[in-house]
């Protein structure tokens, strides 16, 4: 890792405690019954069909859950209705080991400025599972920061009142999850002033299961330097891997 030594607005005193609890904690939420390990099917159902959860439950195992979700479609904007199914005692979740990280780096924790923009702006976000196409997304605001000598604006859009990152670096498919990784940069008093700690860049939840479709990162959120902080890979026992 190689940012400078006047990188702006360091922080030099994070709570390695927290991120240990932070680890851990992630640890526990992936292997959750509902947790991303535990995702074992999404069902997209015909155009007009009213979900139906219950009815979908029956016959199933005990350890199976059955929830819902829905999304515009790609093309038209018009609601579609899926089902998710999660099993407790799904394959990924029996042959998971554990979350590989890089070392905690105080380096890698660093304030930004944030500046709120019109509420309706959209930034289009390819996903991984839309063949090329993109979803607007609703971004409230600009994230302005710099690393190694190089500007950035990031665009973080809103996840139940957080800022969540989709960010690219050198590291993708290589040391880290190839199609990116995920931060939340919580606003302080929603003040201009947010705080980026990269030591808790996240593997997204496609990362650990076939059955999620990901925002990859915009252009703007690539950046050129090396993010070597934050997760790198969930790993797994016995040769299993994420189909």
């Amino acid at each position: 890792m190689s940012l400078p030594s006047s990188a702006p607005a360091r922080i030099t005193d994070p709570a390695p405690d927290d991120w240990n609890a932070w680890r851990t904690a992630r640890a526990a939420s992936v292997t959750a019954p509902t947790g991303n390990l535990a995702l074992v099917e999404t069902r997209w159902l015909p155009a007009g069909t009213e979900a139906d959860p219950e009815a979908e439950r029956q016959g199933l195992p005990p350890d199976v859950r059955v929830t819902t979700l829905e999304r515009a479609d790609i093309l038209t904007g018009e609601p579609e209705q899926g089902l998710r199914f999660w099993d407790a005692r799904s394959p990924a979740i029996q042959h998971f080991s554990h979350i590989d990280t890089f070392g905690f780096d105080p380096a890698w924790v660093t304030r930004a400025t944030f500046t709120p923009v019109a509420a309706d702006r959209r930034i289009p976000f390819e996903y991984i599972r839309d063949n090329g196409g993109s979803r607007g997304m609703i971004v409230p605001g600009d994230i302005s920061l710099s690393l190694d000598g190089v500007d950035y604006t990031l665009a973080a859009f809103d996840d139940e009142g957080t800022l969540l990152l989709v960010f690219g670096d050198p590291t993708n498919g290589v040391e880290t999850y190839g199609s990116g990784r995920f931060l939340f940069v919580p606003r302080e008093d929603g003040g201009e002033t947010v705080t980026l700690d990269f030591n808790r860049a996240f593997v997204p939840p496609c990362g650990f299961s076939a059955q999620y479709n990901c925002p990859l990162p915009p252009p703007q959120n690539r950046l050129h330097l090396p993010v070597r902080a934050g997760e790198r890979l969930p790993v797994f026992r016995d040769g299993h891997t994420i189909g």
